[in-house]
């Protein structure tokens, strides 16, 4: 009897389900151009189914065991149903109702960073990837950013950056410098009076075993001596140097010629002198011709 309760059950449900479907308005297609909707809910409405469509395959693209064609394929569906979501926006917008681009989400890498979408058109949103697709061989080095060059800083900024505190000016201002120095100052103070009145104590150790005729010690004359045996050497090195520049100035110009020997040099002064006798010689015989001429002259006449 269970059984055919069941039957009649089973039909029933299926007659009602039938007249259901009769009392329904056949499936309406979204249109394919937005800008043939006149309404404005509808045009929400039809923006809407699209939210949900993106919404499943986006949710699918993340599995990563879909293999490569089937990542690149659903990657192009969404980028189709993200660009038809823009038209249907704008339509909104031209029908009077709310801007949904203003508060679009933004596209972000593996590392969950905003990043700009590429879009060598200009028009409308880019090419995105999502889920799985981002880790396509061939994407993932468009997310990868490219290392910082650090730029070289010219002379020109170098010496932008450089003010007063560069060459010290301002190192008295803080009082840090100045606390530094007096301490400095009177330590070293205190050594150079400890200094001296130390050598002012051998000293008079050494007078006065001197007067006395005591031994004193070769490491104390040693002592006192070096200071004032310091600027006699000092002196002295001074004294030097002067010297030794002084020869450097002075020192003779030589030409290097070969020089005449005794032989040479007595071969020239008996040719000099046979040219003096010869030019004596010439010049009394030129005389005498000359006063010949006049007497022979003057017997004519």
């Amino acid at each position: 009897m269970a059984r055919n309760e069941e039957k009649a059950q089973s039909m029933l449900n299926r007659f009602i389900a039938l007249k259901a479907e009769e009392k329904k308005k056949p499936k309406e297609r979204r249109p394919y151009l937005a800008s043939e909707c006149r309404d404005l809910a509808e045009a929400s409405r039809w923006r809407q189914q699209i939210m949900g469509e993106i919404g499943r395959k986006v949710a699918e693209i993340q599995n990563e065991a879909l293999g490569e064609h089937r990542t690149r394929d659903l990657n192009d569906e969404i980028n189709k149903l993200i660009r038809e979501k823009v038209h249907w926006e704008r339509r909104i917008v031209e029908l009077g109702g709310p801007n949904y681009a203003k508060n679009a989400p933004k596209m972000t890498d593996l590392d969950g960073n905003i990043v700009d979408v590429p879009n060598p058109s200009g028009r409308g949103p880019g090419y995105r990837y999502f889920g799985a697709a981002k880790k396509l061989p061939g994407v993932r080095e468009l997310f990868e950013k490219p290392p910082e060059l650090r730029k070289r800083r010219t002379r020109y900024d170098i010496y932008k950056r450089i003010d007063a505190s560069y060459y010290g000016y301002r190192d008295d201002e803080d009082g840090i410098l100045e606390k530094l120095e007096v301490e400095a100052e009177e330590k070293m103070r205190a050594e150079a009076v400890a200094e001296w009145k130390r050598m002012e104590e051998i000293r008079r150790e050494a007078r006065r075993a001197v007067k006395s005729g005591e031994v004193v010690s070769a490491a104390k004359v040693k002592e006192v001596l070096f200071e004032e045996e310091e600027e006699v050497v000092e002196e002295e090195r001074q004294r030097e140097r002067e010297l030794k520049e002084r020869s450097e100035q002075e020192r003779e110009f030589v030409v290097h010629v070969p020089l005449p020997d005794d032989k040479e040099i007595e071969k020239m002064v008996l040719e000099k002198k046979k040219r003096e006798l010869l030019s004596k010689y010439t010049s009394d015989e030129l005389m005498e011709e000359q006063s010949e001429a006049k007497e022979m002259l003057n017997i004519k006449r």
